[in-house]
């Protein structure tokens, strides 16, 4: 991943936490419900972020397939390329 997309993720993950850290500590609850609160949040905020994570990796893996088929089509046109240039000068050297 791009240093941009990583930098944005953790500006989120951070903000999500902090917002969610602030509210809970301001709320006027009992100990066990707070608790309860907490972990809620903290279950859903890390769902919400495996779900970037993964449509990060979905990105990620198009793009690699991409390159890798672009390379492997330059790779075997190279490939054909030296092949003819080698059948030529196997054939104007008479061997």
């Amino acid at each position: 991943m791009n240093k941009r997309i990583i930098n944005t993720f953790l500006g989120f993950a951070a903000g999500a936490a902090t917002g969610a850290a602030i509210g809970i500590l301001m709320a006027p609850d009992k100990g066990t419900k707070t608790r309860k609160k907490i972990s809620k949040t903290v279950k859903k905020t890390s769902k919400e972020v495996t779900g970037s994570i993964n449509d990060q990796i979905d990105r990620l893996s198009e793009k690699i397939n991409l390159v890798t088929g672009q390379l492997k089509k330059k790779s075997d046109k190279t490939a054909k390329k030296v092949k003819h240039m080698t059948t030529d000068m196997l054939k104007k050297t008479g061997a």
